[in-house]
């Protein structure tokens, strides 16, 4: 090849590498800019539907990774690209080289059972800013394993209380399709409260608290994931305003994933079939502690 077609070539190559970091990369004012932060973690996208993430046979990066330790804890929206790849590394697809507005990934979690895991996959979002404005598992169960309960040391004479699960109807608790604290009926509300005093008497020390929300299958599978997470988080919001702490909890949003009844007849929201389905709108809580 002449000196002059590999001069050509290397400034090709160098065109092409400058691109590619220019776009992976937030702008320079957007990791400060707090207006556009601000913007992005008030934008609150839908959560994307489950086929909307891509396959992993697609992936660059087949094998995945191993996210280091605490790395989602950290994730906030309104974070520039250069923070969240230092968090998360580089995404595991093409996700082309101009205009890039996702991030996908694959990551692994040893779930326990010796060198056995479980693979899940995790989108990041950004608006026209580089900023990010949400992030989420496929399946939301992955949430748990990304985020598990704290590990508090147990002193060999401490007496545990075997886990317990709860279950509160979301028909109690909220109001027709809400999810907020305004929401909140007065007695759920009171519901919720008389729980965390239950839960600062009755263990001397709380392991932790997982608190999932549910709905019934009425309605599309990303509005009910979305509403159930948004219901769980505002009842580990009051349990934190009761006393409980934040860091004890975690929250999940199951969606319609797992009913309790699966025979109720109809798909349009009757009355007799909404009170079939009633038991399917819940928020679980499991807790574990000292007794």
């Amino acid at each position: 090849m002449s000196t002059s077609r590999t001069k050509q070539a290397a400034g090709l190559a160098l065109l092409v590498m400058a691109g590619t970091l220019i776009q992976g990369c937030a702008s320079p004012g957007a990791a400060i800019d707090k207006e556009a932060q601000a913007r992005a973690a008030a934008e609150q996208p839908a959560p994307p539907k489950p086929e909307e993430f891509p396959n992993p046979a697609r992936a660059n990066w087949k094998q995945g990774a191993f996210p280091a330790p605490k790395a989602f804890e950290r994730v906030r929206p309104g974070m520039g690209k250069d923070p969240l790849r230092e968090l998360l590394g580089w995404p595991h697809f093409s996700e082309g080289l101009w205009g890039v507005r996702e991030w996908n990934y694959i990551f692994h979690f040893y779930n326990g059972k010796g060198s056995d895991y479980t693979t899940c996959q995790y989108m990041v979002r950004f608006n026209a800013d580089n900023l990010a404005t949400g992030a989420w598992w496929k399946n939301p169960e992955c949430a748990l394993l990304a985020q598990p309960p704290a590990a508090t040391p147990i002193p060999a004479s401490t007496r545990l209380a075997p886990p317990q699960k709860l279950t509160l109807s979301a028909d109690g608790l909220f109001r027709f399709d809400g999810a907020a604290a305004t929401d909140l009926l007065p007695e759920g509300r009171a519901r919720v409260e008389r729980l965390a005093g239950e839960l600062r008497r009755g263990f001397r020390a709380l392991h932790y608290v997982v608190v999932t929300g549910h709905t019934d299958r009425l309605g599309g599978d990303a509005y009910n994931e979305a509403l159930s997470l948004a219901r769980a988080n505002t009842v580990r919001d009051l349990l934190v305003q009761q006393g409980i702490e934040r860091r004890l909890i975690r929250t999940a949003g199951m969606g319609k994933r797992q009913p309790v009844v699966s025979d109720c007849e109809g798909t349009r929201a009757s009355p007799a079939l909404l009170q079939c389905l009633q038991p399917n709108r819940r928020v679980e809580i499991d807790v574990a502690g000292e007794q």
